[in-house]
């Protein structure tokens, strides 16, 4: 009987010991983020930092931010990570977020083929190049998705006095992608496009593209980060999501995020501290 008893508390063991990888496997949160975070490779160095010390791991949908927040607002996320600050905050005026903070900021630049068609090159005001760009007809590729640089891009056509949903014409491409499709159209095409900075950083096929107009401070690209609210979505995962977004503004993640170059550029800097950002 003993003898029996032993091979049954070892069979218990056994399965116990089995199915514990599967049972800490299913902790894990969802994070809607965006394209830029993802395609710049910053995912892949944030996220083991974090798995490792919390043991949650963190499955990323990487999508443009509004497909990201609408993502969210269905309840299919536990956290937001996205770029865009008036649809964040229209996020938080529904209620489907808790609180955004502010995280990092890096910029965008405009893109365009060395040759130059518009003669933007070297320029530092955003809306008059794009201005340019279209007075030449000169091809631009767009990513057309909602996106936080999509919004980005119609905020700078508006500033530059162009309703470009009106004004488009055959020259205007718009790909309904992300930034990584939207950079290979490009270059296919050679055309200007507006891109983040760290995405054209990661990005490898440049062909006859290169960085023609940075520094204007409507360039700005600021992100946030949010727990979607419990309350609304109660499949939510309120601890580990609450404890991903603690750690990203943290001393500790956003050391980490500081940490993230590629050939010795940093791609994103911190700024969970700062008021009103």
């Amino acid at each position: 009987m003993e003898l029996r008893t032993s091979f049954v508390r070892i069979a218990y063991l056994a399965l116990a010991l089995a199915c514990a990888p599967s049972a800490l496997a299913q902790r894990f949160i969802t994070v809607a983020s965006t394209t830029s975070t993802e395609q710049s490779g910053l995912f892949k160095h944030l996220l083991p930092i974090f798995e490792q010390k919390t043991g949650i791991e963190v499955r990323v949908v990487a999508l443009g931010t509004g497909q990201a927040l609408d993502l969210a607002r269905r309840g299919d996320a536990d956290v937001v990570f996205v770029h865009a600050k008036s649809a964040e905050e229209e996020f938080l005026r529904e209620g489907h977020g808790v609180r955004r903070f502010p995280v990092m900021y890096n910029d965008f630049v405009i893109i365009g083929p060395k040759s130059d068609p518009a003669g933007i090159a070297g320029g530092a005001d955003a809306p008059d190049a794009l201005r340019k760009i279209k007075n030449a007809s000169a091809a631009f590729v767009s990513r057309g998705d909602r996106s936080g640089t999509h919004i980005a891009e119609v905020n700078l056509w508006a500033l530059a006095g162009v309703d470009i949903a009106k004004d488009k014409g055959p020259w205007y491409r718009e790909t309904g992608q992300g930034m990584g499709p939207a950079l290979n159209t490009a270059s296919a095409m050679n055309a200007y496009l507006l891109s983040d900075r760290a995405t054209w950083l990661a990005f490898n096929n440049r062909g006859d593209l290169a960085i023609l107009v940075q520094g204007d401070r409507r360039l700005m690209n600021q992100y946030g980060i949010m727990l979607v609210n419990p309350e609304k979505h109660p499949s939510v995962k309120r601890a580990d999501g609450q404890a991903f977004v603690d750690w990203v503004v943290s001393p500790e993640g956003q050391a980490a995020i500081a940490d993230y170059k590629i050939a010795g550029e940093q791609l994103f800097f911190p700024n969970a501290g700062e008021p009103g950002a």
